[in-house]
């Protein structure tokens, strides 16, 4: 990052995290705390908390966490200065001149060139369209019964018959051919120069981010040539694992639901029929990480794939992956025709608004695909089927969920449900499957695993002293920063003792020290965790003690073990025993 700590610090403190957050999650207040539905992954009960005290936001279902900053970035796809910018602007703070400082800011800088020629590209084939050049492109596309109103929404283009063209374009931009290459529009040849674009001759669909940002382009050839869609490949700003064609319209259309296709074309025919809700994976299979960005914006999808074998394969597979999400998926029917376009040519908005009413729900369409590998006349096969129903019965975590799908199952395919419950039982006890949720252990440490203790009370103890500041008066004479031996937490008490000692903490300052995502998330977590409710001021003052004496204990073996032959060393860890020995038979009060 290239603005200053001060600037940096000056727009977090300036922006409310209740208050940017609550323009995006529905937030209400229980406790000290504000708790929503975690915009990251689906669920139905509030475990999203956003704490104003410590100005940081923590989920207990799936770990997001962090500040201001942090959620603005992973929820609108910014890069930090962007974040910086954004946020700036909204709390009316001037931002000074961007100063040259380094990898940082090269790094950025780098990013928006591409952003910009990826632009400048999508302009170039976009007005090639509307030219006598790009004729075929525009009759190609009025075939395909697409609007002007629906071409100028998605930006399409041609690119024309000579792919030096574009790069001629670019250069005459003022974009060098290393960015142009980098941003994957072009590559060496022996003609033009040395480069050119292997864009050519192709209607050309640019692949917008959230933000409305061209980030790649997919072009479709015109006549027989091979291959029919080529993509651009993956670049600092293009990561087709983790963008969905249509997401920057879709993400806005509040339906209730997206509906996943396949294809470009796909997506543009909904859209225009009016599901605006309409999204596709690009050039790949669906993934996992774009399931995680679907959940930001809903709880159910539609697969609306090819009715063909290889788009049964691929819904199979993309339904395993949403129920790995917690996403609640369906399968939309496409016969008669191949593809959501097809079918919106031949049966019409109408018609698809039926099939939506009508998609099957994802299990029972995996073992209705299921049940067609098997002769369902034959008992022996029949058998065997059942086997699998009851195989896939076990890849249910939750006892409830298992047995109403258990009991649908057992009634669709007449199956006598006792006879099949057992055969789930057998199965989850030869597999390791269908176990119940983990319930969370009671009290404050499990005997059972020592290193797991330490880790945990040295969370427990940031927690614990930075909701109650004062506490930290009382121990700071047995306990230093060295005593974390996780590398994170001792990071966070380096920062974090000082500013109990001056009575001032700011848990959000302390989370943006940190670049990386998952130190953040895990930063935030120790200010949102909950301490164990304990009946009695004994008893809490009991769990306290022992939380001190394992961080001390913890810190005195693990110091022992990695001293050497430094002396040094040596004297560190005599008197940490000393220190051990006097905390263990001190009472510290709570009050």
């Amino acid at each position: 990052m290239y603005y200053s700590e001060t600037i940096v610090e000056e727009v977090r403190t300036r922006n409310d995290i209740v208050e940017v957050v609550s323009g995006y999650v529905r937030l209400q207040k229980k406790g000290g705390r504000y708790w929503g539905l975690c915009p990251f992954h689906n669920e139905k009960s509030p475990s999203f908390s956003v704490n104003g005290d410590m100005q940081v936001y923590h989920c207990f279902g799936c770990g997001a966490g962090g500040n201001v900053y942090t959620f603005v970035m992973n929820y609108e796809n910014y890069s930090f200065p962007e974040a910086v910018r954004m946020l700036a602007e909204r709390a009316g703070v001037e931002l000074p001149q961007e100063e040259d400082s380094g990898e940082a800011r090269s790094k950025e800088s780098r990013r928006a060139r591409l952003l910009a020629v990826n632009k400048a590209a999508a302009q170039f084939f976009y007005y090639q369209l509307r030219s006598p050049h790009g004729e075929i492109g525009y009759q190609y596309l009025k075939k395909r019964e697409l609007s002007d109103e629906t071409m100028h929404r998605f930006g399409l283009g041609f690119a024309g018959k000579n792919g030096a063209h574009l790069v001629q374009y670019l250069r005459k931009k003022g974009f060098e051919d290393e960015l142009i290459q980098e941003a994957g529009l072009a590559r060496h040849s022996e003609k033009d120069g040395g480069m050119l674009s292997q864009f050519w001759n192709r209607v050309m669909y640019p692949i917008q981010d959230i933000n409305n940002r061209v980030i790649g382009f997919g072009g479709r050839v015109m006549g027989d040539g091979e291959p029919k869609y080529l993509n651009s490949p993956e670049t600092p700003v293009f990561d087709k694992r983790r963008n969905l064609y249509g997401l920057n319209y879709a993400r806005r259309a509040r339906c209730g639901n997206i509906i996943l296709c396949e294809g470009y074309m796909d997506v543009i025919a909904m859209h225009q029929a009016g599901f605006t809700q309409a999204v596709a994976s690009l050039g790949t299979a669906f993934t996992a990480e774009q399931a995680a960005l679907l959940r930001r914006y809903t709880e159910n999808v539609l697969l609306a794939y090819d009715s063909d074998g290889a788009g049964v394969k691929a819904a199979l597979r993309a339904v395993g992956i949403l129920r790995e999400a917690g996403l609640t998926g369906k399968i939309i029917n496409m016969q008669p025709y191949k593809d959501p376009d097809e079918f919106m040519k031949g049966l019409g908005r109408e018609a698809f608004e039926e099939r939506i009413g009508q998609a099957e729900n994802s299990f029972f369409f995996e073992v209705r695909i299921l049940q067609g590998q098997f002769n369902m006349e034959d008992p022996e096969e029949k058998t065997k089927f059942h086997r699998e129903i009851a195989k896939k019965l076990c890849e249910f975590s939750e006892d409830v969920e298992r047995d109403n799908y258990l009991q649908a199952v057992a009634e669709k395919y007449y199956i006598g449900i006792e006879n099949l419950r057992r055969l789930v039982a057998r199965y989850a006890a030869g597999t390791g499957g269908a176990k119940p949720l983990e319930r969370p252990k009671s009290g404050i440490q499990s005997k059972k695993d020592p290193e797991e203790n330490a880790k945990r009370s040295q969370r427990l103890l940031i927690t614990w002293i930075s909701g109650e500041p004062k506490l930290y008066g009382k121990i700071k004479k047995y306990i230093s920063p060295e005593d974390f031996t996780v590398e994170i937490y001792r990071k966070v008490a380096e920062r974090l003792f000082p500013e109990l000692e001056k009575g001032e903490i700011n848990p959000g300052g302390i989370v943006s020290m940190f670049e990386d995502g998952e130190e953040q998330k895990e930063a935030a977590a120790l200010f949102s965790a909950l301490i164990p409710k304990l009946d009695t001021q004994q008893e809490r003052e009991k769990a306290f003690h022992e939380i001190l004496l394992t961080v001390k204990k913890n810190s005195y073996q693990y110091h022992l073990s990695h001293m050497g032959a430094d002396v040094s060393a040596l004297a560190r860890a005599i008197e940490g025993k000393k220190a051990l020995e006097e905390l263990a038979g001190t009472h510290i009060s709570l009050d």
